[in-house]
């Protein structure tokens, strides 16, 4: 068993993110990895690490894109079927997205041992298909939806690992400051419904309240100019960007954070235990989001407003709230804290040696 581990992963940092981690964590175990992936993904593993790039798409959609992703996924399953007899891996660790079935399928063709991680509290399309074939499911949640029957006893809570820069050295204890520091993400894409609302929310706060408020916040590049006349005509301070460089930073310094509930986004509010109001995507598959946010609300880790909900009257009543009781925000810190899993990557690193282990005594 002295091939590599192959990692194979969607193109979204949310599938890669994770990946990336459980490589550096193998790796330090002296196990060599390569990664299979699309296009998409490919931008993110680029230089470092070893990396092989399939065809791939999502088989959903009208007809001729379904038609055509079936293709894809077909044309990448023979050619994760040749790299496979040629690096002759000793195991694949799957992430996620449809740019990981076909490596998938190849490994199960090659009967060789699959780890199949979901970063979110519902079973991904593309991982309920991959689910047959994984000797190992490893969540973030332990009560995901969509686990087969099947894989009760087969699966495990990692927790999810967070990308690199989050081990941040000053944590700020939420509510300790006269300072209210609230703290706006749109995730990779932005959101336009913040820009919209959180000025309007902010301008509606009572005076004492509205003193303290230090507004950070990230918008679209294309509202940048629209969201900075709206605080100026408001009388809003805030310091706007399109993107934030040092975001684990000024996550962990601040007070609350307004953000979407993707599964990176919750893996690095539970690690820096910040209280959140989280407002899910709407459109996300299998309303994942929503999901996520209701594992943290059930905690006691944030407070959740769905889009429809999502008015400057009821985030005002809302804000003003947590602002003026700092042992509700101290709280949810503790409550996001105590769900984190901060040794993530090692547990997935763990499970796949261990299942070479099991393989190895076959």
């Amino acid at each position: 068993m002295n091939g590599p581990v192959l990692i194979t992963t969607g193109g979204t940092g949310g599938h890669v993110f994770p990946a990336l981690a459980t490589a550096r964590a193998l790796r330090d175990r002296g196990r060599r990895v390569a990664f299979v992936t699309d296009r998409r993904g490919a931008r993110y593993l680029r230089g470092e690490n070893e990396v092989y790039e399939i065809a791939a798409a999502s088989p959903t959609g009208s007809v001729r894109r379904r038609l055509d992703g079936i293709l894809a996924i077909a044309r990448g399953t023979w050619q994760s079927r040749r790299l496979i007899g040629r690096l002759r891996p000793a195991a694949t660790a799957a992430f996620g997205g449809y740019a990981s079935v076909p490596t998938v399928l190849a490994a199960a063709l090659a009967r060789q041992p699959i780890l199949l991680h979901e970063q979110n509290a519902v079973l991904g399309r593309a991982n309920r298909l991959a689910s047959r074939f994984a000797r190992t499911l490893a969540l973030t949640f332990a009560d995901t939806r969509g686990v087969p029957p099947a894989h009760a006893g087969r699966s495990l809570v990692t927790g999810n690992p967070i990308r690199p820069g989050f081990a941040v050295a000053a944590v700020r204890a939420p509510g300790s400051g006269t300072d209210f520091r609230l703290l706006v993400l749109g995730g990779s894409q932005g959101a336009r419904v913040f820009g919209e609302v959180v000025p309007e929310a902010v301008a509606n706060l009572p005076a004492a309240v509205r003193e303290r408020v230090r507004l950070t916040m990230q918008c679209r590049p294309e509202e940048l100019a629209a969201v900075e006349q709206r605080c100026a005509r408001l009388g809003i301070e805030a310091e706007l960007a399109a993107f934030f460089e040092d975001v684990a930073e000024r996550m962990a310094a601040s007070d609350l954070v307004i953000t979407r509930s993707g599964a990176s986004t919750v893996a690095e509010l539970l690690h820096l235990a910040r209280p959140a109001i989280l407002v899910p995507y709407p459109h996300a598959a299998d309303d994942h989001q929503r999901a996520n946010a209701e594992r943290l609300v059930a905690a006691g880790a944030a407070r959740m407003l769905p889009e429809e909900e999502f008015t400057p009257a009821r985030l005002a009543e809302l804000l003003a709230a947590l602002a003026e009781t700092p042992a509700t925000l101290a709280g949810m810190s503790e409550a996001a804290a105590g769900m984190a899993v901060g040794d993530a990557a090692e547990r997935l690193a763990g499970a796949v040696l261990a299942m070479l282990e099991g393989e190895a005594g076959r």
